[in-house]
């Protein structure tokens, strides 16, 4: 663990044990120094390996059935001590089980209570299922990704799930914790992926309200239209992205490709586009990736070799970063963002389910014949 380390040292955190978003707000949380303690459910036999859960990583992790009465004392117990909950469930859920925020908060008044969903707690959609793709649906993002003439392409899951949902959970959550600290008085943090998402794409909104753009797959700047912001095929191939935006880092390219500054003339002009694309496309199927990655890498022409999951780890700058680490038999992203004044440190390996039933229940107070009794009675 590496709770001794990092700038959220020091604080308590209950997850109770979901998937995607929640999961992912604990390991930033857990990456920066917190202390996490996850409430799992028993442990499917032929479930996946946990201690590959990248997002799992950092914890804590004891189990309960929330079905027996006495769970909840047992959480309830848990959630005194805390500076924060983590929750992933359904609006109500929590609820039910006697673990709803008016019932924490009456008991220890200064808690931070987090709840992911995907449609929020209210509105005419909470209770109904869905996924990272319907989130992002509802905010125009999937909308805007694609080829043009073409279906939206889903982003994999990190708009809504990870961007939308977890990072902004835990933004959330230190956000309510500072206030809590200063206040002796916690908050509910509803965090919703459809939230989210629409916060991410505020940007994209403020380009539509000056009329810089376009309501149109690809047929904007940043969305694959212009030539000079988007991703080319190489002779072997691989593949290359570039991103020339800026006059100076436009004319660099053209230079390194051996053609003259105003060979479009008004690069501008989107009616040239369709020319530049063709001519860019044709420069580039001339050589390897690796051609072009000793030509262009690292000038200002904004270029970069395009990496599948197992290339990226293996990329110099990735390397002399140690962006990528190999910890508990697993290849991953190491914690971020850096800080010079309160490293983190590598986070622990992700719990199997109950693996800490005794050790962790020891150190939040509990006494040994108590967590005897628990597992007896198939509370934990």
């Amino acid at each position: 663990m590496n709770s001794a380390m990092g700038p959220l040292s020091g604080l308590r955190i209950v997850e109770f044990a979901g998937i995607g978003p929640g999961p992912f707000a604990g390991m930033m949380l857990a990456d920066m120094g917190a202390e996490i303690l996850r409430i799992d459910r028993r442990n499917d036999a032929g479930a996946d390996d946990p201690k590959k859960d990248i997002p799992a990583r950092g914890r804590q992790s004891i189990t309960l059935d929330l079905k027996k009465p006495d769970a909840a004392d047992v959480a309830l117990r848990l959630i005194d001590q805390a500076d924060a909950l983590i929750e992933g469930f359904r609006p109500g859920v929590m609820e039910r089980l006697g673990l709803g925020p008016d019932t924490c908060m009456a008991r220890n008044p200064k808690l931070v209570y987090g709840r992911m969903t995907g449609w929020g707690q209210d509105g005419p959609l909470a209770h109904a299922a869905g996924h990272d793709i319907n989130y992002i649906a509802l905010s125009g993002a999937l909308w805007s990704i694609g080829e043009a003439g073409r279906k939206p392409v889903p982003p994999l899951n990190l708009l809504g799930d990870f961007g939308g949902g977890g990072m902004l959970l835990a933004f959330g959550l230190v956000c309510a914790l500072l206030r809590a600290r200063e206040t002796g008085i916690g908050d509910v943090v509803d965090a919703a992926m459809c939230d989210g998402t629409a916060t991410l794409m505020a940007p994209v909104y403020g380009y539509l309200a000056k009329g810089r753009w376009k309501n149109e797959r690809q047929s904007n700047l940043l969305d694959g239209a212009a030539p000079y912001y988007g991703v080319y095929e190489c002779r072997d191939g691989q593949w290359i992205c570039i991103a020339p935006l800026e006059p100076q880092f436009y004319a660099l390219l053209l230079k390194l490709l051996d053609l003259p500054e105003d060979h479009f003339g008004d690069r501008t002009d989107e009616q040239t586009w369709p020319e530049q694309h063709r001519c860019f496309a044709d420069i580039f199927q001339r050589k390897d990736r690796g051609e072009w990655c000793a030509l262009l890498e690292g000038t200002d022409v904004c270029f970069a070799p395009v990496l599948d999951l197992e290339e990226a780890p293996e990329h110099a700058h990735n390397q002399a970063r140690s962006i990528f680490v190999d910890a508990h038999g697993v290849r991953q992203p190491a914690p971020a963002p850096r800080f010079t004044n309160r490293p983190t440190a590598l986070p622990g390996s992700p719990p199997a389910p109950g693996e800490h039933n005794e050790t962790a229940l020891l150190s939040w107070g509990f006494e040994r014949a108590e967590i005897a009794e628990l597992s007896r009675s198939g509370v934990m």
